[in-house]
């Protein structure tokens, strides 16, 4: 790859890492609660669960996703059930008085961190649009001169995620410096956790009803 071509992918890349999504959310909702650990493990989490997409997509399991009405529709439903799930548990959490938010915001609150871990693996593992995604937008860095195509898909792949790493690492800085420095923020947890909570049903509910968009 020319320079400049791979000068364009990493800049492509970081803008779509900016965009907020559930990912985003589930890491600065971690951040604002529990402080920058939590946030940075959460960030950790979500970059496992993008490999899970780069080596299936590189072997090329999601084109069989892709391909598959089936395969895409259980993947979708597995994950849609997933992000509901969260959803419903970030507003189970938020019924506790507010009270008890200002006392656990912050890094005085531990969480398991390998819980949060675990969570934003799924977030990412279950969804099948991550994986119909690179396989999209990857093979357009990718020349047809290329001789080992698996390969290079791999190394962009690998480079995409260490991007997406580095800006969700900014995320959860930035989320648990304002939560350490907002007591408006630390009052308002248990909204905040119910936006979430919100956010999460919605995204769930909208996987559910998309289709497959390479059919």
């Amino acid at each position: 790859m020319a320079l400049d071509q791979l000068l364009l992918f990493i800049v492509a890349g970081l803008l779509l890492n900016l965009t907020p999504g559930p990912d985003v959310l589930y890491i600065v909702s971690h951040a604002l609660k529990s402080g920058a650990r939590a946030g940075m493990v959460a960030a950790l989490g979500i970059a496992a669960g993008c490999l899970v997409h780069i080596f299936a997509a590189a072997v090329g399991v999601s084109a069989l996703l892709a391909a598959s009405a089936t395969a895409f529709t259980v993947l979708k439903w597995t994950g849609a059930a997933y992000l509901v799930w969260v959803g419903i548990r970030m507003l189970r959490f938020s019924v506790r008085p507010a009270s008890s938010f200002v006392a656990a915001a912050g890094p005085r609150f531990a969480p398991q961190l390998r819980s949060v871990f675990f969570r934003g693996f799924a977030t990412n593992a279950l969804n099948p649009k991550v994986a119909l995604f690179f396989l999209a937008f990857l093979p357009q860095f990718i020349g047809p001169a290329v001789a080992h195509k698996p390969l290079a898909f791999l190394l962009l792949g690998m480079l995409f995620n260490l991007n997406g790493l580095l800006v969700n690492i900014g995320w959860a800085a930035g989320a648990a410096w304002l939560s350490a420095n907002s007591g408006a923020v630390r009052s308002g947890m248990h909204w905040l956790e119910r936006a979430a909570g919100a956010m999460f049903l919605g995204f769930g509910l909208k996987l559910a009803l998309s289709d497959n968009p390479s059919r």
